[in-house]
């Protein structure tokens, strides 16, 4: 397992900044279009994502799509950087060339666990102006509609920098087919001020929670159902 850790890449690998590379917006340029193609996305709370400074966004997590709808609706700057583990993504050549060169990516493994290098690295991204995106729940949910607990790190970032938490709920990408409603909702900012992370942590999950939206699948054909479901 040391062995399988140490070949990954390091949580620094790539630099951080609030600023968006022309390979990033070359890449949303094209990727923009297809998505809104390929899904139908329906948006209520674009009023509570600020528009100067940086923050911490929090979601659900059901399926590839939602690190692609996060990018879809937030503003290209403050640059958006995720918080991932590389270990199947290094072994995609395409997508793991994409990263490096788009960048906004943080390498986190879990077998290096209390990784410093981490830490010093997301915080270096928000003192800098940056934005980070984490999943709480550190996993794909089982089902739609049901939260797993959310893991705190996301609190001692937040709280730590003296930034907002923007929560989104996520709603129809668990399985995926072409031209599926995709629900999204973004709450209002949650203040660090003065708070400490399990008490911050709790309150985001119940949240999130909250805004879920009820979750019916949509009747008629589910062209691609397979394809798309499956296609990171």
């Amino acid at each position: 397992m040391a062995t399988a850790s140490a070949t990954l890449p390091a949580a620094d690998l790539l630099p951080v900044s609030p600023r968006a590379n022309f390979a990033y917006r070359l890449v949303r340029l094209v990727g923009i279009p297809l998505l809104k193609l390929c899904f139908r996305f329906q948006v209520t709370g674009r009023e509570n994502i600020p528009h100067s400074g940086h923050y911490v966004v929090i979601a659900n997590h059901l399926n590839w799509l939602d690190e692609f709808a996060l990018l879809l609706l937030f503003p290209v700057e403050p640059r958006l950087h995720f918080l991932a583990d590389p270990t199947q993504l290094v072994n995609r050549k395409f997508q793991w060339w994409l990263v490096r060169m788009t960048g906004g990516y943080v390498p986190v493994v879990r077998e290096r666990h209390g990784d410093r290098a981490l830490f010093r690295h997301v915080d270096r991204c928000l003192e800098m102006g940056g934005a980070v995106a984490i999943f709480p729940e550190a996993n794909y949910g089982p089902t739609e509609g049901e939260l797993l607990p959310f893991h705190k790190g996301f609190a001692h970032f937040a709280i730590k920098a003296g930034v907002p938490v923007i929560p989104v709920a996520l709603s129809g990408t668990k399985d995926l087919w072409f031209r599926k409603p995709i629900r999204v909702v973004i709450g209002k900012p949650l203040p660090t001020t003065g708070a400490d992370p399990a008490t911050l942590t709790d309150l985001a999950f119940q949240t999130v929670k909250a805004m879920l939206p009820a979750y019916l699948e949509p009747p008629g054909r589910k062209l691609l159902r397979n394809k798309l479901t499956h296609l990171f």
